[in-house]
């Protein structure tokens, strides 16, 4: 079997009427691709615009409550001030925390 490839003719070269035509229809083509994208951004633009504004919507509740949880000021200097002056002393071994007890360690040697 024999394969051949056949090359354009060079002798009919096209004319100024073939590459205007080329011109104008790859114009035109790059317009609607154009505007095909941009519809594409407005599409997804609304879609997250609604999709927030629905999550907004439903969570509305869960937020007031947040809001009335809140702790006061004076309850979150109760809670820091819970280990104020206290040394932590020991080995970290992992992850876990080994304190030792120097009062007792000293009474049982």
């Amino acid at each position: 079997m024999q394969i051949k490839y056949i090359s354009p003719s060079s002798a009919n070269p096209p004319g100024l009427f073939r590459k205007t035509v080329a011109l104008i229809t790859m114009v035109a083509l790059a317009g609607v691709a154009l505007l095909f994208s941009a519809m594409l951004l407005v599409v997804i633009l609304i879609v997250v615009v609604f999709g927030g504004a629905y999550l907004w919507w439903k969570t509305r509740e869960l937020r007031k409550q947040m809001k009335n949880f809140a702790p006061s000021p004076h309850s979150a200097t109760v809670q820091s001030d819970v280990f104020a002056g206290e040394a932590f002393k020991g080995e970290v071994m992992e992850g876990e925390v080994v304190r030792m007890d120097e009062a007792r360690a000293v009474g049982r040697r």
